[in-house]
């Protein structure tokens, strides 16, 4: 866990977390009680939700994987650079065959807000610079 996080990743203490470049900070949750369960993300006014066995989902495919990933992050209306994070997490190939992102208008951003989440959780290794930033599993 980055040595600055605050919280333990519940809805009374979210994690405290900053983007893969250190240019915002954000709170995330898991919200187990919800259907689907899901990985809860706040970005001031704006909340994001991404099915949370997203988390389990995108280290399987990174440790079969073996190698550095880029993140790739973008807003749903705009398209995925192939090969990211990014477009993985909307990709029709998958385990959910689509958006991880749960709420239509909100779905993007998967590259730049799931990654720190499992970095926090010690499940990932995540670059932290001011561009193209890159993950591996643990």
């Amino acid at each position: 866990m980055p040595k600055d996080t605050k919280g333990n990743g519940t809805k009374d203490s979210p994690w405290v977390l900053k983007t893969p470049p250190g240019t915002s900070e954000f709170e995330a949750y898991r919200d187990e009680t919800s259907a689907p369960p899901t990985l809860v993300v706040q970005v001031g006014k704006t909340q994001l939700r991404y099915e949370l066995r997203a988390i389990d989902d995108l280290r399987t495919m990174l440790k079969k994987s073996g190698d550095w990933m880029l993140l790739g992050s973008a807003d749903e209306q705009k398209p995925a650079a192939e090969g990211t994070v990014e477009a993985w997490g909307r990709s029709p190939r998958n385990p959910i065959g689509g958006w991880y992102g749960t709420k239509k208008g909100l779905r993007g951003r998967f590259g730049m807000y799931v990654p720190p989440v499992m970095e926090v959780m010690g499940l990932a290794e995540v670059e932290h610079n001011p561009k193209n930033n890159r993950m591996k599993a643990l």
